[in-house]
């Protein structure tokens, strides 16, 4: 058997705007992974996919062309130049559906890996992302490519559609804590209801999504120098841009709140928004705080983790 991981991760700053060709920063959340098992089934004549986190186990061959993970599996089969036969691929993940975390990618990733180390191939980063992107777009419609590239690198990166990810230096670590809402959040949903609206008043949208691109781009130079109060400050800015797009929501809006009270240097929406998670950033000395607090309002879970410079990497 060969198997292989992928992270989690959370967009920083930048959401939605990053669809249309403004900057966004994502970072990688390690602890929380998703696995891809594979092993050979002789004579089986198919490949055998099994995801029991979802109660499916079913045959490559039988597949329609709307299956992200038997597409990703075919890609990168045709990519490896094997054989689409006899092998079983097997997914489990520890990440969260619908919560901004990048489950979709996360397993997609942990598949190509997996693939990969079985056939004895060595792809960079890039490669990887390339072909995860194309099953991102079954899951998501018109994804920016964020996703896919965070968790390929597993590193900060500075996003911006169309051009090669810049990794980003991490000048002092970033303490997070990520809570969910427990509110599933289709991201295919809400970026479409962005559209929709963007099309109703272009103007008002696209002067949005400059000022997101102006703070992302003041927020890279914040993480650079390690300038964490700054950089909370432009979270809780970000978080009313996101509220002015229309994609918070009011349990989203009471965890923001709370962590700002509880102490945290600033917090806002992470992901498509309309549920899913909250990210806060805080100083290691009220991080028990911040959670707890969290908790007590009614955060379905929550996850603390530290940002820095050096990469786990598969």
């Amino acid at each position: 058997m060969t198997t292989a991981s992928a992270c989690g991760k959370v967009i920083l700053f930048g959401e939605h705007a990053v669809v249309y060709g403004r900057p966004a920063i994502a970072v990688p959340v390690s602890q929380v992974r998703a696995e891809a098992a594979v092993d050979p089934l002789p004579a089986a004549g198919d490949v055998l996919l099994e995801t029991p986190d979802l109660g499916r186990r079913y045959w490559l061959a039988e597949a329609d062309s709307s299956d992200g993970i038997a597409h990703l599996v075919r890609l990168a089969l045709k990519e490896l130049g094997a054989p689409a036969r006899d092998l079983r691929i097997s997914v489990r993940s520890a990440l969260p559906i619908g919560r901004g975390m990048g489950s979709g990618a996360a397993v997609s990733t942990a598949i190509v890996r997996a693939l990969c180390r079985h056939f004895g191939a060595h792809w960079p980063p890039e490669k990887v992302s390339a072909l995860v992107f194309e099953a991102e777009k079954l899951y998501h419609g018109t994804p920016s490519g964020i996703d896919n590239t965070v968790i390929a690198y597993e590193a900060p990166v500075y996003f911006v559609k169309g051009q090669p990810p810049q990794i980003i230096a991490i000048g002092a670590p970033l303490p997070l804590i990520i809570a969910d809402t427990g509110i599933f959040s289709s991201t295919r949903e809400v970026v479409g209801a962005v559209r929709e609206a963007r099309g109703r008043e272009p103007a008002r949208y696209e002067a949005l999504f400059d000022a997101i691109g102006k703070l992302v781009d003041t927020a890279r130079r914040h993480i650079e120098d390690g300038n964490l109060p700054a950089l909370g400050r432009l979270m809780d800015e970000n978080h009313r841009l996101l509220q002015e797009l229309g994609v918070s929501c009011p349990a989203l809006d009471q965890l923001v709140e709370i962590a700002r009270q509880a102490g945290a240097l600033g917090a806002k929406l992470s992901g498509a928004g309309r549920g899913g998670n909250i990210i806060a950033l805080v100083t290691p000395e009220r991080s028990a705080s911040v959670e707890s607090a969290l908790r007590s309002a009614g955060a379905a879970s929550t996850i603390f983790t530290t940002v820095t410079s050096h990469p786990r990497g598969e």
